[in-house]
């Protein structure tokens, strides 16, 4: 802490001893608050200083002063409430000089409540003419433009709280997150979805290839592992007879922390009975390009100063059309084991001796494509291997109905037609189960019997998606970094 600051923090904390000792409580309770400044921008926004002549209708907000500009026996106050800022006028003659005394105690970051009918000033400005203004709360640390800002990134992660206090755009990032939500709410509602919760403790970590994390129930004496994903939970419920189900909930994932991935994130999966991945992709394209429309009013997203078009059809391409069309490796360096080892290592991917041959060609793919599929693009048609709860594909049994959809170069989404064949997934299990084991990969799927004796039970043939929230988000505020859409992104310990 500076001097500078540290001494502000006392005279504040000295004000609040004065106030009590005044009978005055700096944390006072039971004020009602009637109106935001908003409601006086609706009703008074578009009229002139004439046509407000004479107004006597009362409003009363409350919220946090920004500025205070005192002129002895008078002050204008900006106000910020959760609706936005609305600047009000305080006089001695006004509120009594009682009260004007006890006014000249306040400061910028007090919460307070001011009641008054609206006018405007010489200026033009809409203003609160104040009758009554109230202490709420006494603001002990200066706001952070007392001392220069905000200006480390990771402060305004951490003091998420100051980082909304003064950064507006901070703020519109946050009501722009909640708005895509209930977009894809009433979306799927309106298609007869139902939204569901399934369990976020886990007995066995399945539904992605991911790390968990393991936590114990000391009444069971189990471990327990913190959800990687819904997935298997909700094709159980596709099985009960709930043929459209989603969720939008947390995900955990034991991985690092980058600018694109936080430890838990907000996933949205759904489950489709009677669809295909093909409907899927269609499906995406009309949830996407219609929430591009309600946001920005356009098809075209401003994005890190490019544009993101999300007008339909987007393009559909496999993994070696992408990297064929955005890329000069020849075809012939893709075909056959020895050629596909032999483009990873000239591109330094590593560990490719126990990968099979799709997962090498989809290593190939993330290492030369991704970053350049900046408008939404599908990748279809992944390798068996790696999608080992997604349905072969009837034309080639090495591949699956699956695809990734990409924009500005992330993963938004991942979605399949389902595996709902019981003696295939137990075969696909039992293979992951041997990847674990033998080859040491802490992502591979365990054995979940449970699972396989719900689809033996019968699952009607579907098709099902996760799409990445946070992510989603990213690219629908113009966001670089994942941790400007969570609220708390996971960080070091604080020094």
């Amino acid at each position: 802490m500076t001097e500078e600051l540290s001494a502000l923090m006392e005279a504040r904390r000295n004000k609040l001893t004065q106030l009590r000792e005044q009978g005055v409580n700096p944390f006072a309770n039971g004020y009602p608050v009637s109106h935001t400044s908003g409601d006086v921008e609706r009703v008074y926004g578009d009229k002139s200083a004439e046509e407000m002549e004479g107004v006597e209708e009362s409003f009363t907000i409350a919220g946090r002063i920004l500025a205070i500009r005192s002129f002895g026996k008078a002050a204008f106050v900006v106000l910020q409430d959760r609706a936005g800022k609305l600047q009000v006028f305080v006089q001695k003659k006004q509120i009594g000089a009682e009260s004007f005394e006890l006014f000249k105690q306040f400061d910028v970051g007090d919460i307070v409540r001011a009641t008054g009918a609206p006018f405007r000033t010489r200026t033009g400005e809409l203003t609160l003419n104040a009758s009554e203004i109230v202490l709420l709360t006494k603001n002990l640390r200066p706001l952070p433009e007392k001392w220069h800002g905000l200006t480390d990134t990771e402060t305004r992660y951490r003091q998420r709280y100051a980082d909304l206090i003064v950064n507006p755009k901070a703020v519109e990032i946050f009501r722009m997150r909640s708005r895509i939500i209930r977009h894809i709410r009433d979306f799927l509602d309106g298609r007869d979805f139902m939204e569901v919760e399934t369990p976020m403790l886990h007995g066995i970590a399945g539904g992605a290839t991911a790390k968990p994390f393991t936590t114990h129930h000391n009444a069971l004496d189990m471990d327990l592992f913190l959800r990687i994903a819904p997935e298997l939970y909700l094709k159980r419920l596709l099985v009960g007879g709930l043929e459209r189900v989603y969720e939008i909930n947390r995900n955990f994932r034991n991985e690092g922390i980058s600018v694109r991935h936080n430890p838990e994130f907000t996933m949205l999966e759904f489950y489709w009975a009677y669809a295909t991945y093909e409907d899927l992709m269609d499906l995406t394209e009309t949830l996407m390009s219609g929430l591009a429309m309600e946001l920005h009013g356009s098809h075209r997203v401003p994005y890190q100063g490019r544009e993101i078009d999300f007008s339909p059809p987007w393009e559909r391409l496999s993994p070696m059309e992408a990297v064929l069309k955005f890329t000069d490796i020849p075809k012939e360096n893709l075909l056959g084991r020895e050629a596909l080892l032999n483009t990873a290592h000239k591109l330094k991917i590593e560990n490719t001796d126990k990968m099979g041959d799709g997962k090498l060609l989809m290593e190939i793919f993330e290492e030369t494509c991704e970053d350049k599929l900046f408008d939404p693009t599908f990748i279809v048609d992944f390798p068996l291997e790696i999608s080992p709860l997604a349905r072969k594909k009837e034309s080639d049994p090495t591949l699956t109905d699956r695809f990734e959809l990409y924009i500005t170069g992330k993963e938004i989404a991942n979605a399949f037609s389902e595996l709902n064949d019981p003696i295939d997934q137990h075969e696909r299990f039992t293979e992951q189960v041997r990847k674990k084991t033998e080859e040491g990969d802490a992502e591979a799927h365990d054995m979940d019997e449970d699972y396989i004796r719900a689809l033996e039970y019968g699952m009607p043939p579907a098709a099902g998606e996760g799409i990445g929230i946070d992510r989603l988000t990213m690219v629908m505020t113009d966001s670089a970094s994942i941790r400007e859409v969570i609220l708390f992104p996971q960080l070091r310990k604080e020094q």
